[in-house]
């Protein structure tokens, strides 16, 4: 399958926002200086978001296209999907239970485990960390495992389902999933998928936005190179603004999902190539996975390190700030880029035996 260009650097800078939404927050909580007035710094969840969308994007592609050659395999989409994901992710589960549990009571550091640790592996072990976050809220490491469920859960879901589907009503039973789901979704008396952020359409959406690309339906958008600038200057308005925060969630939700649907496909297929092809950036879009799991261990670390510092009063507020941003990105860039090279890898290779 061919690699859509742009991609892996937008994975790379939907992981930055989100470390950027989690800096100011962790500081505030420990009484370090911190900045939150500019809207960019708040968007953490909506980069996830995108992420949602382009994960959509990518898997029902890839399954779609499978699906036109007779081809797709249940088995072997799982087993891809399991060596990409389920290494870092149990790896994360391991190190934030062994944090919370042993690390920080052992530095006499408190921190209060409100929930049976049982319960707490179970629901994170069997992809229901979405739900166990908002419980029990039990720490920033465990609880960024959130989007990776809903991840999970996806895949569970869409892989059998198109996987039964006549391909050439595939678009069709897509829409009319994410459309019956989506109002659901939004009444009040399903408010449990509200609160256990079981956004589902998102990933439906990225994935309707690529079936209509491979049946050439979005051509109209590639007439004129104003329209993905159009479609790229309302998503800079949209993280750097607050020109589309609706009080509706609702019509939020409509926003965020036609522009970003619109915004993946704009970078993968806009009328000026690979504009941001660069081998560097495109490393940090393969690391991005580690750059999102390993960034809140990275922050702790920093975090903890600025405390001890701050005794000494030898820097001022912004200083303190800059530094904590600065530590917190390359700390976290190291990890991620170790983890890549001499964990991750080694499992990545093993995908390519079931393609």
């Amino acid at each position: 399958m061919d690699r859509l260009p742009n991609l892996d650097p937008l994975r790379f800078l939907l992981a930055s926002l989100v470390l950027f939404f989690h800096i100011p927050q962790l500081s505030r909580n420990q009484g370090l200086p911190y900045f939150l007035d500019a809207p960019i710094f708040n968007r953490g969840t909506e980069a996830v978001y995108m992420f949602f969308v382009l994960s959509g994007f990518l898997i029902i592609r890839l399954i779609y296209r499978y699906k036109q050659r007779d081809d797709f395999s249940i088995r072997k989409f799982y087993i891809r999907r399991i060596l990409r994901i389920f290494p870092l992710y149990y790896l994360i589960i391991i190190f934030g239970f062994t944090f919370y549990w042993l690390i920080l009571p052992a530095l006499n550091i408190p921190f209060e485990n409100n929930y049976n640790l049982g319960e707490g592996v179970l629901l994170t072990t069997f992809f229901l960390p979405n739900i166990f976050g908002r419980l029990y809220e039990p720490g920033g490491i465990l609880e960024v495992l959130w989007s990776i469920g809903i991840e999970e859960q996806f895949y569970i879901l869409i892989a059998p389902l198109l996987f039964f589907i006549r391909k050439h009503r595939i678009l069709l039973a897509l829409s009319v999933l994410t459309l019956a789901y989506f109002i659901v979704f939004h009444l009040d008396i399903f408010e449990a998928l509200q609160r256990f952020q079981f956004v589902y359409f998102f990933l439906f959406s990225g994935g309707i936005v690529a079936i209509l690309e491979e049946k050439h339906k979005l051509e109209f958008l590639k007439i004129s190179a104003g329209i993905p600038i159009l479609i790229i200057i309302a998503t800079s308005l949209y993280f750097f603004t607050d020109l589309f925060r609706f009080n509706e969630l609702w019509m939020r939700n409509v926003t965020t999902t036609l522009l970003f649907g619109l915004f993946v496909h704009t970078l993968a297929h806009n009328n000026f190539g690979k504009v941001l092809n660069h081998n560097f950036l495109n490393h940090l879009g393969h690391i991005s996975y580690g750059i999102y799991m390993f960034h809140v261990i990275a922050l702790n670390f920093v975090v903890f390190f600025m405390l001890k510092i701050q005794e000494l009063k030898i820097f001022n507020a912004t200083i303190t700030i800059f530094l904590i941003y600065i530590l917190t990105f390359a700390l976290t860039i190291l990890l991620a880029h170790i983890s890549y090279k001499y964990f991750e890898t080694y499992f990545l290779k093993l995908k390519t035996k079931f393609r």
